[in-house]
């Protein structure tokens, strides 16, 4: 895009970043503000602090957890966002419902800090992350599919398949958290899950036929049609 160029109004790149990066600080910051402080009770002695900060081990490993994911997730958001040049409706629009996720995220990761093994606490956080991740996924689609990256579209939906998969294993996390009261270690393993799993529907994606486009369709952007 040329650097004269203005873009449509309510589609500028950049004041999509800021909101974004402002939203995950905001979020990220709220897990610890939902940690339980200490009382007066608890701080009469070491000892009574000691058995307070035990018993909520549980919050400490939700919070944990909840803010190397979003960490994760931010930067790679950050990563597409510095491929982005324009912006498309639909593209801005998925934001909605990625970041309403985001925001949501600091109050299930309360919940299930204060029962770290209970089914309902751990589907409910399970379902928010699944949720956030395939939003991340199809707006990674979108950018490859519709010309807004200056790259290579095909890198950005290997990350895609990557954000489906690992949607798709907190979605079978929370169907186990009722059979096993610590299904939330197999989160603890989702970079695995980002790579073989992305992987796997990278190599499906690739088998099936390909498309072929009508005559005169545009060519995405990044690409050249072949003549």
């Amino acid at each position: 895009m040329n650097s004269g160029t203005r873009p449509e109004p309510g589609l500028s790149p950049e004041r999509l970043v800021f909101f974004t990066d402002a939203l995950f600080a905001i979020a990220m910051t709220l897990l610890a503000v939902e940690l339980e402080r200490p009382h007066a009770k608890e701080l009469a002695s070491a000892r009574a602090l000691g058995h307070f900060l035990v018993e909520q081990r549980g919050s400490y490993l939700a919070f944990v957890l909840a803010f190397v994911l979003l960490w994760s997730v931010w930067r790679r958001h950050h990563k597409l966002m510095d491929e982005v040049v324009v912006l498309s409706k639909s593209f801005v629009g998925w934001h909605a419902p990625f970041l309403l996720l985001v925001a949501f995220l600091p109050f299930p990761t309360a919940v299930m800090g204060t029962s770290i093994t209970n089914p309902l606490a751990q589907t409910l956080f399970a379902g928010t992350m699944a949720a956030m991740l395939l939003c991340e996924a199809v707006i990674k689609e979108i950018a490859a599919g519709s010309g807004l990256i200056d790259g290579d579209p095909a890198l950005i939906r290997r990350h895609a398949n990557g954000s489906w998969a690992v949607g798709a294993w907190f979605l079978l996390s929370a169907g186990l958290a009722w059979l096993v009261s610590y299904a939330f270690v197999l989160w603890f393993v989702a970079p695995l899950a980002a790579t073989y799993g992305g992987a796997l529907i990278s190599r499906l994606r690739a088998s099936r036929p390909e498309r072929h486009e009508p005559p005169g369709a545009p060519a995405p952007r990044g690409s050249k049609r072949k003549e």
